[in-house]
């Protein structure tokens, strides 16, 4: 008996608790819509979301964490409420890479939150398209994966986009077998991109040797095809498993148990300094020897940490390349502004894509 009453006095504290968490979350609601107000008061075509005061209130959200919740948890629930505050002053539209069920859309509502209105479109050029036309107001492709590296048409995309990277985010991938098959000896072909593809290449040679492997557009997609096809399985993650209905013959399948890949956030408005940031830009050296660590030098001088350095080919004649670098700072810091223009004065070409905050867990 008197556990019991132990258990229904902390009952009660919690029915206290969760009283006062949502008059709380409530007056912070009633405040975003006055801040709204202000806004459009201000400027009808005011932004509403800005990246660099929700990444500065998940790092103190973070710093303050005490537990027992972990800090990803934490900051997690803490990204919804703000998610439905901010939907209450502006519903977001974001672009993503389709359909649904992508690892993109994962990304999309792990940076934005669930209250956004979200957009599959089939391509990554799309994206782009979709939002430089303001029929969306940010859109999220991915960029590089720890186990195969960079994705070549988002790089490339950005030499002529007028827009600017305003965020990033980092997922954890981990890879599933999905069908409706009963087991593995039933499965004759194997649906997925070919980025997934790769990163399961050792676990399918091991326990699928010589089935068939299918490349198609997206994850996604192969579990859609999977549906109706007998003896089909498709390479996906859990959000696809639960949209389309499949059974997981196999979890985790991919190669490399911390396999992660990163996404941009895109948009037409810049972001403003964080504290902790990032700079990404792309530039081309000058034909002379040496132009690679000509242009480098600057980064040395002022002692800025480079974190990755991708070459890609410019398009604008044979053997000629423009390089893509992210840079730790904010273009807006004095010593980051006179880093870019020092390097301005030794580039062919420098255009910088967006200054932004480092990702959240």
């Amino acid at each position: 008996m008197k556990e019991w009453k132990q258990l229904d006095g902390l009952r009660e504290r919690i029915d206290l608790l969760d009283v006062q968490i949502q008059d709380l979350i409530n007056q912070r609601a009633a405040t975003a819509k006055e801040v709204a107000r202000i806004k459009l008061e201000e400027d009808k075509d005011a932004f509403f979301y800005r990246p660099e005061r929700e990444a500065a209130i998940l790092k103190q959200v973070q710093k303050r964490n005490r537990g027992p919740m972990g800090n990803e948890e934490m900051a997690r629930l803490f990204r919804e409420i703000m998610s439905a505050c901010l939907a209450l002053e502006q519903p977001l539209k974001i672009a993503y890479l389709g359909p649904e069920g992508t690892f993109t859309q994962a990304a999309a509502l792990k940076h934005f939150g669930h209250s956004i209105r979200t957009h599959p479109l089939s391509s990554i050029s799309d994206v782009f398209r979709e939002v430089e036309s303001g029929a969306a107001h940010y859109g999220v492709v991915p960029v590089e994966n720890s186990t195969e590296g960079v994705i070549n048409h988002t790089l490339d995309l950005f030499i002529h986009s007028p827009l600017f990277i305003c965020g990033e985010v980092s997922i954890r991938i981990h890879h599933h077998l999905l069908s409706l098959a009963e087991d593995l000896g039933s499965v004759t072909r194997v649906y997925s991109h070919q980025q997934s593809l790769a990163q399961c290449r050792l676990w399918l040679d091991r326990n699928l040797p010589g089935v068939e492997q299918v490349t198609v557009g997206s994850n996604a997609e192969a579990a859609k095809m999977v549906r109706g096809e007998p003896g089909a399985a498709a390479i996906a993650g859990e959000m696809a498993a639960e949209l389309y209905q499949l059974k997981g013959l196999a979890r985790n399948i991919e190669d490399e148990p911390d396999n992660m890949t990163r996404f941009l956030v895109i948009g037409r408005q810049k972001a403003c300094l964080s504290g902790e940031d990032k700079t990404t830009f792309l530039c081309a050296t000058r034909n002379v020897a040496g132009g690679l660590s000509l242009l480098l030098n600057p980064l040395a001088k002022h002692s800025i940490s480079m974190s990755r350095i991708e070459s890609r080919p410019s398009r604008q004649g044979n053997w000629d390349y423009v390089f893509f670098i992210d840079i730790e700072g904010h273009q807006d810091e004095p010593r980051i502004a006179q880093v870019l223009k020092d390097l301005k004065e030794e580039a062919r070409m420098l255009k910088v894509l967006g200054s932004y905050p480092i990702a959240v867990l």
